[in-house]
């Protein structure tokens, strides 16, 4: 059997099984499409919490920026699972308590306001579409490797797959759908990288791998790899980062961004109870940990994988790497896997030399160039899409066809999963919070079903557009949502919860201006509304405002929210005394009243 017709046969069995999961669960009230009946078990909601949060970004994209900045990048890391600390411990009990079903549902009625419910509805709108946009990015470019086609066709593949399940199902279907996408990703994701770190270095634990001796050459994988890429002019793989205020602000602004993505917030309003929320944010943790610790050992093997493709004499070499750097492989040498992700243009190659083979090295490093001059080589003539190295991982390592078709549809599960979460968060803001509670609170739950379903088909479609010219990959397209979160939503939602002097006035005035400030930041270096070309400054650091990148700007912003919040309701009104009662119910069982009965 072709690997063609394996991939097809994988990807085909898991979209069967998520259209017959969605089919099976299909909603049938608002409050199913909403919150899934608020009936769902803590485990079984934990795992649809890891597979909603755990995206294109983390399956396919944040294993391939570790691998091509090292120890830099492991920022993704430890922001998102930080953050999703922060979440289950001060967030997610407190807005189950209050017994919403959406994030603007809270700050509308925390805030006693229209307008404030208006404000979280734009910003909700505008960090989930961001969000999706990474999300269709990675689906296109798993979609172009593994069904063959252009990764257009791929974005709109995946468009298509999406809104068929998410709108007929909503909150219910999407649940149970994404419990299944989460065996899947795991399943998908585990098993490449026990197969390969037992190729590399003989240790079934990828984990444990990545710390153990490489096998062909005797000396500890990471320095292996250390010594590797530097032979090529490549920055130390597990080098320490020059800019400690851009990564801290970066760390933070992932941290407190997943604390405020409501499509992950929503999830906790579908558990029965109080405690269910808590139990569910814990397992959550549990099944996302199976992942995000296999993460960097994954990296780290692809990158080594990757190079030694290209540099074979290196894989056993322990001293002369300067030898082993001078003969690349020949072009028409590559394996058959370079030459299938050629055909989706994710890896592109032009032989600036004429020499017919492939020089893979850092030209942009100064102090190489004298290097690179003595050896023949015109610059680096090897372009690869950080996005492939997950999924190509297998086929550079010679892994069995059904791996390799395992880890096709588990790449497009990690995207399917999270858009869908992200798409009902955006229609359910719209059709709940925008139309039934601020524009006509008498529409019917029929009509106010079909709003819903329009605006998720709306959402998916704008979301499909920005995909095809997103600005940046996967991963970082994904950061700056989380961004965006950090700045205007996390902020209201913490003062919410736990400052009872905190009113409308502060909250809007606040949500607006961390999220103006933000924007702004982010689209004079990446462009307005993403558009190539629009962007005022160069996106390098020397640019940066005192080296804060627009990827860390969102704790800037989230600072920003905070001091302009408190400022404004210091000078107003306080909020009436229903509502600083009803703040302290929520944090305290005794005397809570209305609010626990939910």
């Amino acid at each position: 059997m072709s690997q063609f017709a394996i991939n097809l046969l994988f990807v085909g069995a898991s979209f069967a099984l998520y259209i017959g999961i969605a089919i099976w669960a299909r909603a049938g009230s608002t409050k199913e499409f909403y919150v899934a009946g608020g009936g769902v078990h803590p485990i079984t909601n934990g795992m649809a919490t890891a597979a909603d949060w755990m995206s294109a970004a983390s399956f396919i994209s944040m294993a391939g920026l570790i691998a091509s900045g090292g120890y830099a990048n492991s920022t993704y890391l430890m922001g998102w699972t930080g953050g999703f600390v922060i979440l289950a411990m001060l967030l997610a009990p407190y807005l189950r308590k209050f017994g919403k079903f959406t994030v603007p549902d809270f700050i509308g009625e925390r805030f006693y306001s229209p307008t404030a419910r208006v404000v979280a509805v734009v910003c909700l709108i505008i960090a989930s579409v961001t969000y999706v946009i990474g999300q269709m990015t990675g689906a296109g470019v798993a979609f172009s490797r593994f069904l063959e086609v252009p990764s257009t066709w791929g974005i709109w593949i995946a468009a298509l797959t999406v809104f068929f399940y998410a709108v007929l199902g909503g909150m219910k279907g999407i649940t149970y759908t994404q419990v299944a996408q989460y065996v899947v990703l795991i399943v998908a994701y585990t098993i490449p990288a026990v197969f390969i770190a037992m190729q590399l270095t003989g240790n079934p634990i990828p984990m444990f791998g990545m710390f153990s001796t490489h096998s062909e050459s005797g000396v500890p994988l990471l320095q292996k790899l250390d010594d590797v890429v530097v032979a090529l002019g490549f920055q130390d793989y597990t080098a320490d980062v020059d800019n400690k205020l851009n990564m801290l602000l970066f760390t933070l602004s992932l941290m407190i961004g997943t604390a405020g993505l409501p499509h992950v917030i929503i999830r906790f309003f579908t558990v029965p109870k109080v405690a269910d929320a808590r139990w569910s944010a814990g397992w959550a943790l549990v099944f996302i940990a199976l992942l995000y610790l296999t993460a960097p050992a994954v990296a780290s093997m692809a990158r080594l994988n990757l190079m030694t493709t290209v540099y074979p004499e290196m894989t056993g070499q322990v001293e002369d790497y300067e030898a082993a750097a001078a003969e690349p492989i020949l072009y028409e040498d590559r394996p058959a896997w370079f030459q299938t992700w050629e055909e989706t243009g994710l890896i592109t190659f032009n032989d600036l030399n004429d020499d017919g083979r492939i020089q893979f090295y850092n030209d942009a490093n100064a102090g190489f160039e004298g290097t690179a001059t003595e050896r023949g080589w015109a610059g680096n003539e090897l372009t690869v899409n950080n996005d492939i190295l997950v999924l190509a991982n297998p086929e550079i390592a010679n892994l069995p066809g059904w791996v390799v078709g395992l880890i096709a549809a588990g790449g497009i599960a990690a995207a399917l999963s999270t858009a869908a979460g992200l798409l009902l968060a955006i229609s359910s803001a719209i059709s709940h919070d925008l139309i039934k509670n601020t524009i006509n609170p008498n529409i019917s739950e029929k009509k106010e079903m079909l709003a819903a379903r329009i605006s998720m088909g709306g959402a998916i479609l704008l979301a499909t557009y920005l995909g095809l010219n997103p600005p940046g990959f996967a991963a970082q397209t994904v950061a700056l949502a989380f961004g965006i979160a950090a700045a205007s939503l996390f902020p209201v939602l913490m003062m919410g919860i736990f400052s009872t002097r905190m009113n409308s006035a502060g909250a809007v005035c606040g949500m607006l201006a961390g999220l103006t400030c933000t924007l702004l930041y982010i689209f004079t270096y990446l462009g307005w509304f993403f558009i190539p070309g629009t962007n005022m400054l160069p996106n390098t650091p020397d640019n940066w405002f005192i080296g804060i990148s627009p990827l860390s700007f969102g704790a800037v912003g989230a600072l920003i929210n905070f001091a302009v919040a408190f400022a404004v309701s210091s000078v107003t009104a306080p909020p009436p005394r229903e509502i600083q009662e009803l703040v302290e119910s929520v944090r305290y069982p005794k005397g809570a009243g209305a609010a626990i009965d939910h």
